[in-house]
């Protein structure tokens, strides 16, 4: 793996599909970074001592969902990518600087989605 690899924090709470993920990304040679929610993904991005490249929040968590922890997390990170994994992609509302993508998808649509808000096309 080279230094270079990008590191992705991925929120999800459905362990499996959180899995699912970190293996693809793995996959890619990317840096991955898990956590089951909002409380231990803010705990992760308050260490400023983790570089985080993006943030790969699924939109329905417990508690906090995936729109207030995005809001939560430019508060700390204000340059931070986001990416939202929802199941109603089309109909989700996001930030013009944020980004969404389709459940279910490919490997090689999160792997494009995520080379594009990286700026790595």
């Amino acid at each position: 793996m080279s230094s270079t690899a990008s590191t992705i924090l991925v929120v999800e709470d459905d362990a499996i599909v959180r899995m699912l993920i970190v293996d693809v990304l793995e996959e890619l040679e990317f840096k991955v970074l898990e956590a089951d929610g909002s409380e231990q993904a803010l705990e992760i991005i308050k260490d400023v001592n983790q570089h985080i490249d993006l943030m790969m929040t699924d939109v329905g968590l417990p508690i906090m969902d995936g729109r207030q922890l995005a809001t939560e997390a430019r508060n700390l990170r204000p340059a931070l990518p986001i990416l939202f994994a929802s199941g109603y992609a089309e109909t989700i509302e996001v930030p013009a600087d944020m980004h969404v993508i389709g459940k279910p998808f490919s490997i090689d649509q999160l792997r494009d989605k995520v080379k594009s808000v990286l700026g790595q096309s």
